[in-house]
């Protein structure tokens, strides 16, 4: 090769580089508008040998049979927590290892595992020694193996911080607690001015908080080397979900955010921010979006009007931006909230809803059994084991998940496209859109109990007059001929429906309208 023409070769390389849009980019962060599969190790698969495990829950603990399910037990004064908190099933570490093949296959990006840490109960919020693992879990070697494991399927892995607050019987409190003299005193916000000695998260004797403005505790979650966040990462983690992340406040969360980052690139910080995301979003990656649940659900239950749920969704994605919106995940159920099948028992409406999930901006958000329908109030019947014995390819909710997630693969603009309002009053809909034309999705969902027809504007230029538009998500069944243009498009929906309308340019012997638009 001459130098010319290795100059020349590099010039084009460097202006293919640089023609390279947003939208590239966003292809390449693995963040953005992943699919997410969360899951509470102690209920997800059976352990191996559960009566070699049994030393593991001495009374008050209760080791339960998987074929059990969750039942609210009585407050237990001398514990300070309710009894259900103690009832274990025997999940670990090494145990869902072995279904990650599961995961995977359903089509997930990415692994959210609630809190492993060493912790009293089972939800393991009221952590012992953020460093080490619930033995009940394992080990961090077992986790290594897991994240390992995941890696090997593509799949990435996200640690649950619960850098709030500890638990009362963490021996650090204890001592803290019984010797003013303690290096460990200052870790806490100790007085007599707080109920029981000590300031409580929201009042939960059994979580007292942490004392973040003393530097040493920040140093320990996630400023040093051998940090809570930094060691996590370089075993393989590949992100942080922050338990109450709003209570961190933004200098933390920053602080906290930039640190993930510095140990590695690429790293994701998710806070559950119940609020408005807003400003949160300057302060980590992403949020999880309960803002959005509450306009999606409002629109399914016609709380919000069709109208107001697609403006009130085009002001949060204007606000938050799109960047960060696309890597936050998209929750409709989790361990806090009652399973969707329970929420939603109205099949027509529940899958309106999840439809929503995966076309709105966003990472969507699988709490472990929505792909079998199981069922769940609140906590803790929303905690109960999974039910492996429904994973069957006749499950119609196994195969509505499996669809969901395929219409999600097939189309760039679902994963990581912008978001554009469409002008409707009726009916709730939105543009996802990319630099192509043609990978426009239109979004249109009839969230009432009557068939509605509506003339939509569609503000997107680059779609062309007469543009026949093909529904590619398939629930609705057959429907009348919509084409496209000058701008609009008359949509015609049952009640309780949504389509994803593609362009499918009509066959015109080699002639195409889009031959000189991106």
């Amino acid at each position: 090769m001459t130098i010319r023409t290795a100059v020349a070769a590099t010039l084009l390389m460097a202006a293919t580089a640089a023609q390279a849009g947003p939208f590239e980019d966003r292809e390449r962060d693995w963040r953005n508008g992943a699919i997410v599969y969360q899951i509470i190790v102690d209920r997800f698969v059976p352990p191996a040998d559960l009566a070699a495990k049994r030393a593991l829950y001495p009374a008050p603990k209760v080791l339960r049979a998987w074929t059990e399910v969750p039942e609210p037990g009585p407050y237990l004064a001398d514990q300070k927590l309710a009894a259900h908190e103690l009832h274990f099933w025997g999940g670990d570490l090494a145990s869902a290892t072995t279904k990650l093949g599961h995961i995977r296959a359903l089509g997930a990006d990415v692994l959210y595992l609630n809190p492993i840490h060493l912790a009293y109960t089972n939800h393991k919020y009221d952590a012992f020694d953020f460093k080490a693992v619930s033995p009940e879990y394992g080990t961090r070697d077992d986790f290594r193996r897991l994240a390992a494991e995941a890696k090997k399927l593509g799949l990435k892995v996200v640690l649950d911080g619960v850098f709030n607050h500890m638990g009362r019987n963490a021996p650090i409190f204890k001592e803290a607690m019984a010797d003013p003299k303690s290096r460990w005193r200052s870790w806490f916000a100790i007085g007599p001015q707080y109920e029981g000695g000590a300031r409580a998260w929201t009042g939960f004797q059994n979580l007292p908080e942490l004392n973040l403005e003393n530097p040493a505790v920040r140093r320990h979650l996630w400023g040093d080397a051998d940090s809570v966040v930094r060691g996590y990462l370089r075993d393989g983690a590949d992100g942080w979900r922050l338990d109450t992340a709003y209570e961190l406040g933004h200098a933390y969360l920053r602080e906290l955010t930039d640190a993930a980052h510095r140990e590695k690139p690429g790293s994701l910080v998710v806070g559950e921010i119940v609020n408005y995301p807003g400003e949160w979003l300057r302060s980590m990656d992403s949020v999880m979006n309960f803002t959005l649940r509450e306009i999606v659900l409002g629109a399914v239950r016609g709380d919000i009007a069709p109208g107001a749920a697609g403006r009130m969704t085009d002001r949060l994605v204007k606000d938050a931006g799109i960047e960060p919106l696309l890597k936050s995940w998209v929750v409709i159920d989790n361990h806090d909230i009652p399973r969707i099948a329970t929420q939603l028992p109205d099949a027509a409406q529940r899958r309106l809803a999840q439809a929503l999930q995966f076309t709105l901006p966003g990472a969507p958000n699988l709490y472990y059994g929505v792909e079998v329908g199981m069922t769940g109030g609140a906590d803790p019947a929303n905690r109960g084991p999974m039910r492996w014995d429904l994973v069957r390819d006749d499950n119609p909710e196994l195969g509505w998940v499996r669809q969901l997630v395929a219409l999600r693969q097939a189309h760039r603009a679902l994963r990581v496209g912008d978001f554009r309002l469409i002008e409707s009053d009726r009916l709730l809909a939105f543009e996802r859109h990319t630099d192509r034309a043609l990978e426009t999705r239109l979004v249109v969902a009839n969230p009432t109990d009557a068939t509605v027809r509506e003339r939509l504007l569609v503000a997107n230029a680059h779609l062309m007059d007469d543009t026949p538009m093909v529904d590619v998500l398939g629930l609705v069944g057959t429907l009348p001929p919509m084409g496209f243009g000058p701008g609009f498009i008359t949509v015609e929906l049952p009640p309780r429906s949504v389509v994803v309308l593609q362009p499918k340019p009509k066959a015109l012997g080699g002639y195409s309208r889009y031959k000189r638009v991106p």
